[in-house]
């Protein structure tokens, strides 16, 4: 492999007298201490070689040289890690307070200038893939592709479309798609099934029902698509559990201490009955919006951050600062006073049961910001709920990967994998807050951000 690797970027850099020398086709990330992905012992001085937007192969300063002529990127004194994931986010709000006000306002800029600006702000933020779960079709598939097609930046995207739901609130039809029976969700879930969205967002299973919620899960794994159930009702976990839902959403809005008995039983048995059929029961708590909002009344200063206007016209940032001039008085959180102290046990009730957590943010949400949710997640299971923080670095790679079936290809650094690889300078594992701060950031292989600053030609929409 050395051999092959150094007989291509030689053959590639010779050229004729005259002609222009072509740009390296090969990248090596030299010297920095990486935490590929897989829970194991971080590797001191680490190689890793990249042609295009694959790893071709990771060791160390001594084990593996880097071939004549590629185009080294030192990442001495830094933490590498793969990309990471964020399994929760809405690329159609971008932190405004009045969503009935928002959805009037921007519906037909979703797919020019929302939706955009939220996915290069995660891009800059480290975020290389994020599943968002709810918006209108069209757009989702829109700016799904235009990504993956490289006119525009961002992560790689995995998108729900609509929400499907017993019925629509008043002026949602655009995203939330109300189902009347059985017979009606098998018909919906195929029509997003042949619009090629990712997965499927489900909600409301209390209202819909156990029969109508069955016919809905078995036709989109019919179709090879999961589904992802809220879990703000007690019925809707329960329903949820019976009808196979493959991963749960949030920790829920009521203000009940715990998760009842009943529950918690179900939840272990199904999860004990994945991890012995290799199919685990997943949950994204989405908690930091809620852990945080303490801080930001105490310390509103992450409002003023300009991270969150990249890629906003001057109408809508001034429009979603005035939304947000008194944030204590934001109607989204006058129930979080009273959720915020059941979440400490409801998340420690989810990781003894055995569900894989996962990282997600409900980013877009009021004074929740693309450019700052996931590390503040990460943060919040770290320091204020007790997780490992590899294990909270997993559960933004590895397993968010293994859920969307994409393991053969990302969430960890892996010869043969995409080359979605994120550092930032200190030590990680010590201080997991340095995420806020990630001085390079390359997704398939491109540069977009490198000593901390944004690889603006990398970034142009083309």
């Amino acid at each position: 492999m050395r051999i092959f690797l150094t007989a291509v970027a030689a053959c590639l850099m010779a050229t004729s007298p005259g002609e222009p020398v072509a740009a390296a086709p090969i990248k090596a990330l030299v010297g920095g201490r990486l935490i590929d992905g897989n829970g194991g012992p971080p590797v001191a001085n680490s190689v890793i070689l990249i042609d295009g937007d694959r790893i071709t192969a990771v060791g160390t300063v001594g084990t593996l040289p880097v071939p004549a002529g590629a185009e080294v990127i030192a990442t001495d004194g830094m933490d590498v890690l793969p990309g990471l994931w964020d399994m929760h986010v809405h690329l159609m709000i971008d932190g405004h307070s009045d969503y009935p006000h928002w959805d009037k306002a921007y519906m037909n800029r979703f797919r020019s200038e929302i939706m955009p600006a939220g996915a290069v702000q995660l891009l800059l933020a480290g975020v290389t893939s994020a599943r968002d779960l709810g918006a209108p079709l069209d757009d989702s598939i829109a700016v799904r592709n235009a990504v993956r097609d490289g006119r525009i930046p961002g992560p790689r995207l995995y998108m729900s479309g609509p929400f499907l739901q017993h019925a629509p609130y008043p002026d949602t039809e655009a995203y939330r798609w109300g189902i009347k029976d059985a017979a009606d969700a098998r018909a919906k879930v195929r029509q997003l099934k042949a619009a090629g969205v990712d997965v499927i967002k489900l909600i409301d299973q209390d209202q819909i029902g156990e029969t109508v919620g069955r016919a809905l899960v078995d036709e989109a794994h019919k179709n090879g698509l999961k589904v992802v159930g809220h879990s703000h009702l007690p019925d809707e976990i329960r329903i949820g559990l019976k009808i196979g839902v493959d991963n749960f959403e949030h920790t829920g809005l009521g203000a009940a201490p715990r998760y009842p008995d009943d529950i918690m039983l179900a939840i272990e048995a199904r999860a004990a009955e994945g991890r012995v059929r290799g199919s685990p029961l997943y949950w994204t708590p989405t908690i930091s919006g809620l852990y945080n909002y303490n801080r930001l009344i105490a310390n509103p200063e992450k409002l003023d951050d300009a991270c969150w206007t990249r890629g906003l016209k001057p109408d809508t940032i001034a429009d979603i600062k005035a939304s947000l001039v008194h944030p204590d008085q934001l109607e989204y959180n006058q129930l979080t006073p009273r959720r915020k102290p059941t979440l400490d046990v409801k998340f420690a009730q989810l990781r003894k049961a055995g569900v894989i957590m996962l990282i997600g943010t409900d980013s877009g949400i009021p004074a929740t910001f693309h450019c700052q949710s996931t590390w503040n997640e990460l943060d919040v299971w770290v320091n204020k709920l007790g997780v490992p923080p590899m294990e909270a670095i997993q559960a933004a790679t590895y397993w968010p990967a293994k859920f969307m079936g994409v393991e053969k290809t990302s969430g960890t650094v892996v010869a043969g994998k995409y080359a979605d690889i994120i550092a930032v300078r200190g030590d990680v594992l010590e201080t997991i807050g340095l995420l806020q701060n990630v001085g390079l950031v390359m997704k398939g292989g491109t540069v977009y951000k490198q000593g901390g600053v944004p690889v603006e030609a990398a970034l142009a929409p083309r």
